[in-house]
């Protein structure tokens, strides 16, 4: 049913030449733009944790079909899924499908939503540069998120940190969720927890606080080739992680794009594009961008892992 669903979504970007005479001057002369595939305004609600992606997904399809408009807004991702259900948004960005219960909302309505998983992506353990604690288990991780462990020498019994800062981006947010669900379990999180309020922001504070661990988004940092995300890196380090103790340093990883592909890494989550329009109009447009080629490249070129086309993975012998 995926696959077909996005063979009819590809197909909607090919009424833009039957659509684009639509739109014509009104008696005053100012265009008036009708809401086609590739025209017209949008209000879309996007996770916040994927704003670089996202955001170069929309500027590409603005610059392709410059009759459409659309107004992104990047929020935690509760107020994402609210923005759904209230019709604040026809049609939002999250790392998770839709409750029984979110759909049984729309279902009153008489909205089916439209769901489209379009890539993987993973959340980064980042450190203050000083940090030598580098490589971490789950279960290192699961110990300090629930407050178990709450200095840092008591994970390597190095002397050079102590009381362990736990940073998140935001309330409400998918990072904290994810935590919660796959970290540590349903446990409750530990009461020493600073929100930053905004992925930046967190990147900041990791950088300036050497007792920080923080949690982002990859794809804050995944992009080498973004200035941005250089300045990022350059002010922390990324934790590699491993689902269980190894004394082979190689067994713990980071979120790179071959990591995330070959299932390999432990904190990977999907991306999915969620739509609420029932009519063939801009969200529809842009759902079907995002699962396009076009789009798919746009997720690959930027580190993370596309739904659809081909991963090259090249394995190196060791010298």
């Amino acid at each position: 049913m995926m696959r077909a669903s996005r063979w009819v979504l590809a197909g909607i970007i090919a009424l833009a030449g039957l659509t684009a005479s639509c739109n014509r001057p009104n008696e005053k002369g100012e265009l008036e733009v009708n809401d086609t595939p590739t025209s017209g305004k949008l209000t879309i609600s996007v996770d916040e944790t994927f704003q670089p992606i996202m955001k170069a997904e929309t500027d590409t399809f603005q610059e392709l079909y410059q009759y459409a408009k659309i107004t992104s807004s990047y929020k935690p991702e509760r107020d994402v899924v609210e923005d759904l259900l209230a019709n604040r948004s026809r049609v939002v960005v999250l790392s998770r499908e839709l409750t029984a219960d979110e759909r049984a909302t729309l279902n009153k309505d008489k909205i089916i939503p439209e769901v489209v998983r379009v890539g993987t992506d993973g959340l980064a353990i980042i450190l203050h540069p000083s940090n030598p604690d580098t490589l971490l288990t789950m279960d290192q991780l699961r110990d300090i998120f629930t407050g178990k462990t709450t200095r840092w020498d008591q994970i390597s019994g190095k002397k050079t940190l102590r009381d362990i800062n736990v940073v998140f981006d935001a309330n409400r947010s998918s990072t904290t969720r994810f935590v919660q669900d796959s970290i540590t379990r349903g446990a409750a999180l530990t009461s020493k927890i600073y929100a930053s309020k905004s992925n930046p922001a967190l990147i900041d504070y990791v950088a300036s606080h050497p007792n920080a661990i923080g949690v982002i988004g990859a794809n804050w940092i995944s992009d080498r080739d973004d200035k941005t995300v250089e300045n990022f890196l350059d002010k922390i380090r990324v934790a590699a992680v491993a689902p269980k103790a190894s004394a082979n340093p190689d067994d713990y990883l980071q979120p790179y794009q071959a990591y995330l592909a070959l299932k390999t890494y432990p904190l990977r989550r999907n991306l999915y594009v969620i739509s609420r329009d029932a009519r063939t109009g801009l969200g529809k447009g842009l759902v079907a961008f995002v699962a396009g080629s076009k789009g798919q490249l746009i997720i690959l070129k930027a580190g993370l892992v596309p739904a659809i086309g081909q991963t090259r993975i090249v394995n190196t012998a060791a010298q």
